[in-house]
């Protein structure tokens, strides 16, 4: 593979709110430890990863109880209100430092389940690519469209689709260009690949595993823990 840097961001700026705890989601415990340590110890074990710029939320008071283990593995960043603010502001953290041919790699702080084989397929399958790509799994069930009260209007043929999971990755110059026009020009930006979709660009789709679920509701955290118990038996 060519030598371009690969930059990581997992931002953690969100609140969690629908999960409707006392603190942000990231810091709900699974397996005794909470989700962020998960996926941060995860990401630092996967090949090519040494350190994450994590865009926090500014009055977060979870984060300084385990920083400590990360002194040197992760550096803060202001984070924003929405993701895509977040992800902006740790672009600008790095640009000094980065080419516009060097890889940025997103993922998402709810999302402990992955397999480090997916980040390493992942990177393989784009490292050569323009501009990049996100892991992913195509749709299985019947999906339906509906009326705004719920009534079903269709059945939409699942051919095609896919459901969009992280990690995401981008060029660094592509991505902080699609970003900061998205921003400008009012785009509703739900990822990554959606902003780097707005430039008229199309990225590549890697399937992935369908247990790579993000938490978001109170009923994801058990399964979290049964698909990371699985996981992490299978990496053994």
């Amino acid at each position: 593979m060519e030598e371009h840097k690969l930059w990581v961001i997992v931002p953690a700026a969100g609140v969690g709110s629908r999960m409707g705890g006392e603190c942000p989601k990231q810091y709900l415990k699974l397996h005794g430890r909470s989700v962020i340590e998960h996926t941060l110890d995860r990401l630092l074990s996967a090949p090519g990863i040494s350190q994450i710029y994590l865009p926090l939320h500014p009055q977060d008071k979870w984060w300084p109880e385990i920083a400590g283990k990360y002194i040197g593995k992760t550096i803060p960043v202001a984070g924003g209100a929405e993701r895509s603010t977040s992800v902006l502001n740790a672009l600008e953290k790095i640009e000094p430092h980065a080419s516009t041919e060097d890889w940025v790699l997103v993922h998402d702080v709810a999302r402990p389940c992955f397999r480090i084989n997916d980040i390493s397929n992942l990177m393989q399958s784009l490292w050569n690519t323009q501009p990049g790509g996100l892991l992913g799994v195509p749709v299985a069930d019947t999906v339906k469209r509906t009326s705004a009260t719920g009534e079903v209007l269709d059945t939409v043929p699942r051919t095609n689709l896919w459901r969009a999971y992280t990690p995401q990755m981008f060029r660094f110059g592509i991505l902080l260009a699609a970003l900061r026009q998205g921003l400008e020009k009012g785009v509703n930006i739900t990822d990554e690949a959606s902003a780097i979709e707005a430039l008229g660009l199309r990225p590549v789709m890697v399937e992935g595993h369908s247990d790579n679920i993000k938490v978001t509701h109170p009923q994801d955290l058990p399964l979290a823990e049964i698909f990371l118990r699985r996981i992490m038996q299978e990496e053994e």
